[in-house]
């Protein structure tokens, strides 16, 4: 009998506050997917930069003939010997765990099998590609020392350090994601407001009722939970539409672009967002519920 009427207060809740519910779901919806879409992107943002750490390199182009690069302007490429000379001193560095040469067929044909550039492939011959040596650090970070310390080498024509092209992407995404973060608060926050108005004005609405039932000795909890399962339900209803919206951003984002990431975003990591997400939303609506009654309600 109790629980029967528990949920027939909560059904009278839900319907004589339909536009405001609604605007609750919407609400929660839309904050918890762009919760879930950040925790999705600093997910990714995380495991590639796992995945790329452990293999920035130094790419240390060498002077070819007619360089136009100023220090090999005027000057001769360098022969075997001098290669030979320039790598072993390269390899001496603490800091370098490997080193390896990189000829003009092979620089070609690894420009070839970038997507890209196809056009360019036209108009250039492996004779105009710049022979480098590829150099694995022990520690990443050593990257910019190591460059200083061969800029200005004889033969060496510019060094690419791999490590800023990847902090300006993973610093791109990071931002994306700051911003998606940042979005998510705000719509909690409101979320957080149109629960508590639903509430407040469930409670003003009903307040008879309320009245009759304190005068009868009815519990605080009693009186409290249908306020509370009403924001309960529209948590979890909003945390479905939240799950759809992120295995749809799963399927039609993340997997459109995995061709160019190393590490695919799982399943299991889209899992454990939607339930986390699912979870908030209704702590959310619950918290909201309690300290709206509390101030609203007198019990």
């Amino acid at each position: 009998m109790r629980a029967n009427f528990i949920f027939s207060e909560v059904w009278i809740g839900l319907r004589r506050n339909l536009t405001m519910t609604i605007a609750v779901i919407v609400t929660v919806a839309v904050g918890m997917a762009l919760l879930g879409i950040g925790l999705m992107i600093n997910s990714q943002v995380s495991s590639m930069t796992g995945y790329w750490t452990d293999k920035v390199e130094l790419s240390v182009f060498l002077c070819k003939k007619d360089d136009v690069f100023a220090p090999c302007k005027n000057k001769p490429p360098l022969n075997d010997e001098q290669k030979g000379a320039l790598k072993q001193t390269i390899q001496a560095m603490p800091q370098v765990e490997r080193v390896d040469f990189e000829d003009q067929n092979q620089a070609y044909n690894n420009f070839k099998s970038q997507q890209g550039n196809s056009i360019l492939l036209s108009v250039i011959s492996p004779d105009e590609m710049p022979e480098s040596f590829r150099v694995k650090l022990r520690d990443p970070d050593n990257a910019a020392a190591v460059a200083d310390q061969l800029k200005g080498k004889a033969g060496v024509s510019n060094i690419v350090n791999q490590r800023d092209i990847l902090d300006s992407y993973f610093g791109f995404l990071g931002k994306l994601r700051n911003m998606a973060l940042g979005v998510a608060i705000l719509m909690v926050f409101a979320a957080t407001l149109l629960i508590g108005n639903t509430v407040r004005l469930s409670a003003y609405n009903r307040r008879r009722e309320t009245g009759i039932m304190r005068l009868v000795g009815a519990s605080n909890i009693y009186i409290q939970l249908p306020f509370v399962m009403e924001g309960v339900i529209a948590g979890l209803i909003g945390g479905v539409f939240a799950a759809v919206l992120l295995i749809v951003t799963k399927i039609l984002l993340f997997e459109g672009i995995q061709t160019y990431m190393a590490v695919p975003l799982g399943w299991n990591t889209v899992a454990g967002v939607i339930t986390f997400t699912m979870a908030v939303g209704v702590v959310i609506c619950v918290l909201a519920s309690f300290i709206t009654l509390r101030r609203y309600l007198r019990v």
